[in-house]
């Protein structure tokens, strides 16, 4: 069975786009002749972000002598690549919470996976700059996002196919539907208009030295995701069936000691991220 990009996508009409507000802010953030009191406006007429951000903004980790009131002292205090990732976290965490069957993953799971290998892809990148370290976290963030909509029919393809469980999602994918859920989130990163670091990220994260100009961005998303893997977080039923790319490993002159710290860093993270959003009360 083949099935074009642009025949899944609209199989699955029912994966929203990114709220109005988020993309309005995201697109301002990318504009240099923007400001962060016009981006603050916007985000202000969501309740959602405005109340992420302001719970943000005063927690006990910025360590603030007066409470902020506001989105736009909230963005002060933050700074925008902060301001940039709660949005993003923000915007798909309602899709990545939800129970995804088909890939054997219960509620939350691939929310913690993603929202882990964010995490884990900024630290991997924080050696080459400040931009790539937040360009790797909004990537890992959104590179499994093209399971949502793969979900629904792998689920009904499973059942037919009795080979499966020995295989990664990735080789199922294109077996099934001759596209994989890198390629179909990549796709829809182009139609949710982001930039194009984040969309060869998440299309190339399980083949890195395919990224060109970003494979940088590409192999800190790819080592983190290998990562969670080890970890055991959000693995769903194709178990362990993942290999390390070795162009990644070389790229990010990656060690063994650096995965262990790795793995350690994603964890505290994770755990704050859940309390953050809400997940854990």
């Amino acid at each position: 069975m083949s099935v074009s990009i642009d025949e899944l996508v609209n199989q699955v009409g029912n994966l929203p786009p990114l709220p109005q507000a988020a993309q309005k802010a995201l697109s301002l953030i990318r504009d240099p002749k923007s400001n962060m009191s016009i981006v603050s406006e916007v985000l202000g007429k969501d309740q959602v972000l405005t109340s992420l951000i302001l719970r943000m903004a005063n927690s006990v980790y910025y360590g603030l002598t007066y409470p902020v009131t506001t989105v736009q002292q909230a963005a002060v205090v933050l700074g925008q690549s902060t301001i940039q990732s709660i949005i993003l976290a923000a915007s798909v965490a309602p899709y990545l919470e939800r129970p995804i069957p088909g890939y054997g993953l219960d509620r939350g799971e691939l929310w913690r996976h993603s929202i882990g290998i964010a995490a884990g892809a900024r630290f991997v990148a924080e050696p080459y700059g400040r931009e790539a370290a937040e360009t790797a976290y909004h990537a890992g963030l959104l590179c499994d996002i093209g399971k949502l909509a793969f979900e629904f029919l792998l689920r009904k393809e499973q059942q037919k196919f009795s080979n499966w469980k020995n295989m990664s999602f990735e080789d199922l994918e294109s077996k099934l539907f001759g596209v994989n859920h890198a390629d179909l989130g990549g796709e829809i990163a182009r139609r949710w208009r982001l930039a194009d670091p984040l969309i060869a990220a998440i299309q190339f994260h399980h083949s890195p030295q395919l990224a060109g100009e970003h494979s940088l961005i590409a192999s800190a998303v790819h080592l983190s995701d290998a990562a969670m893997m080890m970890m055991g977080v959000g693995i769903g039923i194709d178990g362990l069936q993942y290999s390390l790319n070795e162009f990644a490993i070389q790229k990010m002159e990656f060690t063994q000691n650096k995965m262990d710290e790795l793995i350690t860093k994603i964890s505290v993270y994770v755990n704050e991220a859940e309390i953050f959003i809400g997940m854990k009360q």
